[in-house]
């Protein structure tokens, strides 16, 4: 791996032009957009019959593909499969990431106003959500986990995972047994643009869902961003990204192990650190180049420490690790990162596993306005609304608002209420 090195200037809005050209060395491709159009075309004409043809073509080859839903027997194989090891981790996993998840449900609330109306705000789970669980180069049992046990614990009736099959037409055993540990019944061997195509609008068998979340390749994201609003999304996950941010207290080869774990996630991950401290920038950029691999890095020289929280706050990483006493204590000043991750035993590796937090990230900088997966992408906020005797004095009130902007029914409405209430 051979990082570009860069160095933060002490001008206004540095920070901001600096975190741009550190994004810019990944590449982005839109040109899948009327591929995917095409693809969502296809399934919501001719489901099924869609769905085999371009599982075939996308992923199992000259092998036909198998049923579109996985049979329950082959979910409990799976279960009884799983390696011991693998299996308990899998069970911790579960148990934190459905305490912390737990914690972020909100409960209802019921306040009532100056004028004596009565509101009520309830937070309601939606009735079907799917999980997006990538293929690929590998199974990823973990975000089974971080998907469908933060929809479980959201009140999710229905939680269903989509996974494109292998070369063979099968889902790998790997993430069935993690379905089936998760309680999932309902697996998709699906994936691609054609599995979001099938969840957003159904075949004949698949059940459409109302949100949808989980990481993906271009297609899946592209297909995500032309069917949102059809069906909620978590949002678009674009390759992953790790900052680490480190003084002279912190152990550069720490900093060199994690952003080479990061780049395993592949070729376009974007990995980075900032420090004031040349000699331990120095000592990362030797480590990283003797340890090859692709990744796009860059480390960046900056004046002290408050420089480097303004580059990490600009750049808004997915994953921010604060190395070094004086690195730590920034920890509450930090805005927008997706979690950060304090002091040297708090590896970004923890959270991608078994810390508790969700994996399921704001990529591309857009931590600066979104979260990580919660309880909340699958729940909706709803008020109840019990006006009372304070019709009279709120109608008196907005009758004339409605009236300016010409909705004279409007006004009328609420005027109605003074008679009935006889005020």
């Amino acid at each position: 791996m051979r990082p570009e090195r860069l160095r933060l200037s002490d001008e206004p809005g540095a920070a901001e032009s600096l975190a741009a050209r550190v994004r810019g060395l990944v590449a982005t491709d839109t040109s899948v957009q009327e591929a995917v159009r095409e693809i969502v075309a296809q399934v919501r004409e001719a489901g099924d019959a869609a769905l085999v043809e371009l599982t075939r073509r996308f992923d199992t080859g000259d092998a036909a593909a198998g049923p579109v839903r996985v049979p329950r027997a082959e979910l409990d194989a799976a279960l009884v499969a799983l390696d011991a090891d693998v299996r308990a981790g899998l069970e911790l996993a579960i148990v934190n990431v459905a305490e912390v998840a737990l914690v972020a449900l909100a409960e209802d609330r019921e306040l009532e106003l100056a004028q004596g109306q009565r509101i009520v705000l309830r937070e309601v789970p939606v009735r079907r959500a799917a999980v997006y669980v990538p293929g690929g180069r590998a199974p990823y049992p973990s975000t089974v986990v971080m998907g469908a046990v933060t929809a479980e614990t959201a009140g999710v009736g229905e939680v269903v995972v989509c996974s494109p099959p292998r070369s063979g037409g099968s889902v790998d055993p790997l993430v069935l047994g993690t379905c089936a540990l998760c309680g999932v019944e309902e697996v998709y061997a699906i994936g691609g643009a054609q599995a979001v195509a099938a969840l957003a609008f159904g075949t004949e068998s698949v059940r459409p869902v109302d949100v949808l979340v989980g990481p993906g390749n271009l297609y899946v994201q592209e297909a995500k961003r032309q069917l949102q609003g059809r069906i909620g999304i978590d949002g678009f996950a674009g390759p992953t990204d790790l900052l680490i941010l480190l003084d002279a207290d912190a152990d550069p080869a720490l900093a060199v192990l994690d952003l080479l774990a990061q780049a395993e996630h592949g070729a376009d991950s974007l990995v980075c650190a900032v420090s004031p401290e040349g000699p331990a920038l120095d000592a990362i950029e030797a480590a990283l180049e003797r340890a090859g691999g692709e990744a796009n890095c860059a480390l960046v020289d900056a004046g002290d420490l408050d420089a480097a929280l303004a580059f990490a706050e600009a750049f808004a990483p997915e994953h921010l690790q604060l190395l070094g006493a004086g690195a730590e204590a920034l920890a509450p000043r930090v805005r927008s990162a997706g979690c950060v991750f304090v002091g040297a035993p708090s590896t970004a590796a923890f959270g991608d596993y078994i810390a508790g937090t969700n994996h399921v990230l704001p990529t591309d900088g857009s931590a600066r306005f979104s979260s990580a997966l919660s309880p909340g992408h699958f729940r909706r906020r709803m008020a109840e609304v019990h006006i009372g005797p304070a019709a009279a004095a709120l109608a008196r009130a907005a009758a004339p608002i409605a009236r300016a902007e010409g909705f004279e029914a409007h006004a009328a409405s609420m005027e109605a209420r003074i008679q009935e209430n006889g005020q």
